[in-house]
């Protein structure tokens, strides 16, 4: 995923939706129970440096943050942290393997994933990728297999959970982002500097092809799934959601969404589908069957640089980090401006209905 400490610009985008047309009307919440969302609390986690993925422990009901070189792991009924995982330098993401009771962090600056114990949260071993700057990271329970996707050098890294060793090395066409395994031996990957979906035979493990996106759709970023339809829910640079169906990868359904999306998430209890993005906005919009979805997505203010998240799908609650940002810090000749970091002011947003 792209950098969280960026210098954003606060520019909301409220819209209308409906399947394969983005029109620029304000959006309504709707006065239905099952799509009241609002921010319910603040849980402050403090600490330093920047983050990125979270991803939910739905067995032990636990929140793991990628927090700059280490994950943070909060306990999410007690609202208090439960513990960390150390050194992890430039931690990108979490997977869990719940049949090994394993976890994975992809850690990009020393391009390596953390093994450790689900429980305990115990270090295990760490085991180097065959990439630069692992970022995404997917564990695969039909093949056991874990997937990182190195963001510098274009390819995808597959361990053995059962050895924890490195068995291949796939190329790709561009710079893979966020990716997800459908329990049926694929796995899906947004391509995003090409606007294409790979798609990966996670036994093989081999490229099976690129599926190019809707010439309306650019940058694909934040990546969830249905299984229920089969039908992949795409965050895109360009301020768009679509939902696209895996038979055909043609959008059924389009919505327009705030600036900097960089995570999608799908409830597969109830049928919403969340997208958090930078400018500060979550929109939510719920599939109504295999091709449509709710015509007016309902739009919650978060904060902004809250731009990725996680969810607990039993208590349909989303969990978005975030930070309060200060003045410029100073960066390398050539590159942009990035605002600092508040020290200790690193906290967990909750969204829900109660």
């Amino acid at each position: 995923m792209k950098p969280i400490a960026a210098l954003f610009l606060i520019a909301f985008f409220f819209a209308s939706c409906h399947h394969k047309k983005v029109e620029n009307t304000t959006a309504q919440s709707t006065n239905t129970d099952d799509m009241s969302y609002k921010v319910l609390k603040k849980i402050k986690i403090g600490g330093e440096g920047g983050w990125d993925y979270a991803a939910f422990d739905s067995v032990n009901r636990r929140l793991f943050i990628s927090h700059s070189t280490k994950v943070d792991v909060l306990d999410v009924d007690k609202e208090q942290l439960a513990g960390e995982i150390p050194n992890t330098p430039g931690v990108h993401g979490i997977a869990f393997d719940y049949e090994l009771n394993k976890g994975y962090t992809s850690n990009g600056k020393d391009s390596s994933v953390t093994v450790f114990d689900l429980k305990s949260l115990k270090v295990l071993r760490k085991v180097d990728v065959t990439g630069s700057n692992p970022d995404c990271i997917v564990y695969d329970p039909y093949s056991k297999r874990v997937l990182t996707f190195n963001g510098k050098s274009n390819n995808a890294t597959v361990i053995d959970a059962q050895t924890d060793n490195v068995i291949a090395t796939i190329p790709l066409i561009g710079k893979p982002e966020f990716a997800v395994a459908d329990l049926n031996g694929r796995v899906y990957v947004n391509i995003e500097d090409k606007s294409k979906i790979a798609v990966i035979d996670s036994k093989e493990p081999r490229l099976l092809y690129n599926w190019d996106l809707d010439t309306t759709l650019k940058e694909p970023s934040g990546l969830s799934y249905d299984l229920t339809y089969k039908n992949l829910f795409v965050g895109c640079g360009n301020k768009k959601m679509a939902m696209v169906g895996t038979n055909n990868f043609r959008d059924r359904y389009v919505c327009a969404i705030g600036e900097h999306v960089d995570a999608t998430a799908f409830n597969t209890t109830n049928g919403m589908a969340f997208a958090s993005c930078g400018d500060g906005t979550l929109t939510i919009i719920k599939e109504l069957g295999k091709d449509t979805c709710s015509k007016k997505p309902v739009i919650v203010i978060t904060q902004k640089g809250a731009r990725t998240m996680a969810l607990d799908e039993k208590r349909d609650r989303v969990y978005l980090p975030v930070a309060d940002f200060g003045p410029p810090e100073a960066t390398e000749p050539g590159k942009k401006e990035r605002p600092s970091i508040v020290p200790g002011t690193f906290s967990i947003i909750i969204i829900g209905k109660k």
